[in-house]
């Protein structure tokens, strides 16, 4: 990944942390808790493609995984935003941006219940069954509620960030720049046409002094 994807993700990553751990887990809404950084893995995927959204969506779970109040085994949601963020890359428009807001929606209400599905089934890989007791359908309705109700606030900006990243204004203004001289000067042949026109007096001098030569050699023999 290149410096300025790094930068802006984790930028976005620890600010998107900071927000779910700090304000949408103290809200304490009935079911799953608002998941900021899956929306965040989500957007950046959407726009980096699906090794990108993998290597982002594997360093947002660590860090989830890592920071308090986290109780479970560290990687165990690494592994789940990784396999999301590889998942949503794949649907990555060619042109770099979405048309419609149907798509992107669609993606965030199967990365929420992609991302339960699969955070239950490893936890009950591992022995953790607290999804049994709260109760896995009414988890997977919340979580894709209000992400999908939090995803036209978060997915798109993130969006814009990251093809703002991407796309280094001042460095397409200097690329311009030197794109349009260049092409002036092949199209108008301007360079070419005074070379041509140097050229062309050159000979013609030459000519003129060789009939000069030869007219005063024609003179003296005369």
């Amino acid at each position: 990944m290149r410096v300025n994807r790094i930068l802006l993700s984790s930028s976005l990553i620890v600010v998107a942390l900071v927000i779910q751990v700090s304000v949408l887990a103290r809200l304490h809404l009935p079911g799953a808790v608002p998941d900021l950084l899956l929306l965040t893995v989500l957007g950046l995927a959407l726009v980096y493609g699906h090794v990108g959204g993998a290597l982002v969506g594997f360093g947002a779970g660590l860090l989830a995984d890592l920071a308090p109040p986290a109780d479970h085994a560290a990687g165990r949601y690494a592994l789940v935003l990784c396999v999301i963020g590889y998942l949503a890359g794949l649907v990555k428009p060619e042109s770099g941006q979405v048309r419609s807001a149907t798509a992107p929606m669609a993606v965030v209400v199967a990365a929420a219940v992609g991302s339960t599905l699969l955070y239950a089934g490893v936890g009950a890989l591992v022995g953790d069954t607290a999804a049994r007791h709260v109760g896995l359908s009414s988890l997977l309705f919340t979580a894709a509620l209000y992400d999908l109700l939090l995803a036209p606030f978060v997915v798109p900006g993130v969006m814009a960030l990251a093809r703002r990243a991407e796309n280094d204004p001042l460095a397409e203004t200097s690329t311009g720049k030197s794109g349009d001289v260049s092409s002036g000067y092949l199209s108008g042949g301007t360079g070419l046409r005074v070379g041509g026109q140097r050229g062309g007096l050159r000979v013609k001098a030459a000519r003129a002094r060789v009939a000069r030569a030869g007219r005063i050699k024609g003179v003296k023999r005369l």
